[in-house]
């Protein structure tokens, strides 16, 4: 996986010292397309400048099983979440964790494509007329990694469809579930919200309200 293994590096040498309050400013990022400032999206490396982007929607790596977005696809979060992340970075920084980001902003044909492997609400969400979620950039699906970019041990991997995967599974080891509740801890104090049904998809204010349906490229 050399992209994952070059975006590691890149997130290790942002990170600094293990436990630093707060992460070095990276390198430029360049602008958001108009119609992404126009939804008042933000690229979350921006936000959480040390954070490791492995959109797996970008790659076959996913429950697709092929790629679903642009190879050069960016995690695009809207503004009412950037504060919010901050504050879980920081305080997972305080942990020796980095954010690892799976998806952010998810545009709406992907998600019917999504719905039409995975027919089940409770896994996928169910498109619709309107905008929710990730089609609004107010959900993002992330996990963590320590300094060196190992990810953490949850007890199950991105889009696992099991009962394992929802967010308070019980006999996933007690390592998997302290990590699990730094995260939740960290995202709360960010005012994002865990979704039980997944332990990995967390949700900004007004992730619920259904907007009109964007039409944003991820790049």
């Amino acid at each position: 996986m050399p992209r994952l293994r070059t975006l590691i590096a890149v997130a290790v040498l942002l990170a600094g010292v293990p436990g630093t309050a707060a992460a070095t400013p990276g390198p430029n990022v360049p602008a958001v397309s108009e119609a992404a400032r126009a939804a008042g999206f933000v690229d979350v490396r921006t936000v959480v400048p040390d954070a490791i982007i492995d959109l797996r929607y970008a790659t076959a790596n996913n429950f697709v099983g092929t790629q679903l977005y642009p190879a050069n696809a960016r995690c695009l979060v809207h503004e009412s979440l950037a504060p919010g992340l901050a504050t879980a970075a920081a305080a997972l920084r305080s942990r020796s964790r980095l954010l690892v980001f799976w998806d952010c902003y998810r545009p709406h044909a992907v998600q019917v494509r999504m719905f039409e492997v995975a027919p089940n609400p409770n896994w996928v969400a169910r498109p619709g007329p309107l905008a929710r979620s990730h089609e609004t950039g107010r959900s993002v699906d992330v996990t963590t990694a320590d300094p060196y970019g190992h990810l953490a041990d949850m007890g199950t991997d991105f889009d696992d469809f099991s009962p394992r995967a929802t967010a308070f599974a019980e006999g996933i080891g007690a390592r998997a579930a302290a990590e699990r509740a730094a995260l939740r801890e960290a995202m709360k104090a960010g005012g994002l919200a865990i979704y039980p049904g997944e332990w990995w998809h967390f949700n900004g204010p007004g992730a619920d309200v259904g907007r009109p349906i964007l039409d944003v490229p991820v790049n």
